[in-house]
């Protein structure tokens, strides 16, 4: 399609709103396909305010946003005004570490010129403190035994706080820490995440492994099932909140619930961090995000109602129309 200027002029807009714009399926708070949410993931871990705008929300936008890109298909990631990409370029970008940079340089970019102090180098992030107990030392140094020369142990903690060991080379760097005489290696994130992290050896009766206890861990989403919930909103313990379209909503709701829609997330996120609150969407995937997110913001509580709308209907009130 051909550009009108109204129409030009408003994505430019759109584009220059902010530093970090992604054009996407869904927003921030709950993505509504698998690409738009891997790219929300890695930049939920370099930058803590972005701009997300909703192409499902506007079918002119969407398709206009294809032909001023030149790029087929969404999410679309904008950085300092530049296209960057889509999901997989983002995701090439992030694994080499160049995506934080274009971010740091879209800051500038967006911002006018760089100050002496803001084109200097980052400082090198604080190695937390690690504790590898005894116990663990003594394997992983048996591991390293049968390694290559000069590897080291490799700890990662990702975006949703999974913990994971590798054995490879040293890497240049990368934050470094010892302790009981074994060298671990992270990333500038995961050292961002690791501070009284335990790596420890345990036996049972169901096999032997590493436990990896991180007192920075958030707590996790909680998933209940129809009745569950049911029980927690009779006894009056929890916000219920909807977030499918609002033409889905028409169909079927469960009584008591709440939209989800902008001013609902922006009045959530001024309550307690303590205060308890549940999801739910047509199955459980869109309200799983939702919660996820809220989890992000320091929430404690949250709750997604396993198998959605659906799993009420079928197991709560046979009145709420399925579909």
């Amino acid at each position: 399609m051909s550009l009108s200027p109204d129409l030009r002029q408003k994505i430019e807009q759109l584009v220059a709103s902010d530093s970090v714009v992604l054009f996407m399926k869904g927003n921030r708070s709950f993505p509504q396909c698998g690409f738009s949410a891997s790219v929300v993931n890695i930049l939920n871990t370099l930058v803590p305010k972005y701009t997300t705008v909703n192409i499902l929300a506007d079918a002119e936008l969407r398709a206009a946003m294809k032909d001023y890109s030149d790029w087929p298909t969404f999410p679309q990631l904008y950085i300092g005004g530049e296209f960057v990409g889509g999901a997989d370029i983002v995701g090439q970008l992030h694994r080499s570490g160049e995506l934080a940079s274009k971010i740091t340089g879209g800051a500038v970019a967006a911002t006018g010129a760089a100050s002496p102090q803001a084109s200097a180098a980052p400082a090198a992030p604080d190695a937390p403190n690690v504790t590898v107990t005894p116990r663990a030392a003594k394997e992983l140094a048996a591991a390293l035994a049968e390694a290559g020369s000069g590897d080291v142990i490799h700890v990662s903690i990702g975006a949703t706080w999974d913990h994971q060991l590798d054995i490879g080379p040293a890497e240049p760097g990368r934050v470094q820490v010892k302790s009981e005489g074994i060298t671990l290696q992270l990333d500038s994130e995961s050292s961002a995440r690791a501070s009284g992290l335990v790596i420890d050896f345990v036996e049972s009766s169901e096999g032997a492994g590493f436990r990896l206890d991180n007192p920075n861990r958030p707590p996790v989403v909680k998933q209940v099932t129809a009745r569950e919930l049911k029980e927690l909103l009779d006894a009056g313990k929890v916000r219920l909140y909807d977030v499918r379209t609002e033409q889905e909503r028409v169909i079927a709701s469960i009584a008591g619930s709440t939209f989800f829609d902008d001013d609902a997330l922006a009045a959530a996120e001024k309550l307690s961090k303590d205060t308890p609150l549940a999801f739910y969407c047509h199955h459980g995937s869109r309200s799983q995000a939702a919660a996820e997110y809220l989890l992000r913001q320091g929430f404690r509580t949250l709750y997604n109602l396993r198998g959605g709308i659906e799993a009420w209907s079928r197991e709560v009130d046979p009145k709420v129309p399925r579909y």
